[in-house]
């Protein structure tokens, strides 16, 4: 059973994770996201969300769905 609207903090599926290539890569992709309808979460802890060994970019859509681009790090 599924509900009308998505919701991400919902249980079942959360988001979907990419690897996006270098961390210059993923900052591309977060400059360009708005022009696509995608806003990025948790600005305050960006690029850094995931925690400090990790760089990654997690961004929302009008719709509520998540994705997270992650970088690959040396």
């Amino acid at each position: 059973m599924s509900g009308r609207n998505h919701d991400r903090l919902a249980p079942g599926l959360n988001h979907l994770a990419f690897h996006a290539g270098a961390p210059a890569d993923v900052q591309r992709l977060v400059a360009a996201a708005p022009a696509h309808g995608w806003t990025l979460l948790f600005p305050d802890r960006h690029p850094h969300a995931g925690g400090p060994e990790s760089h990654a970019a997690y961004l929302t859509d009008d719709q509520g769905y998540e994705v997270e681009l992650v970088a690959a790090l040396p």
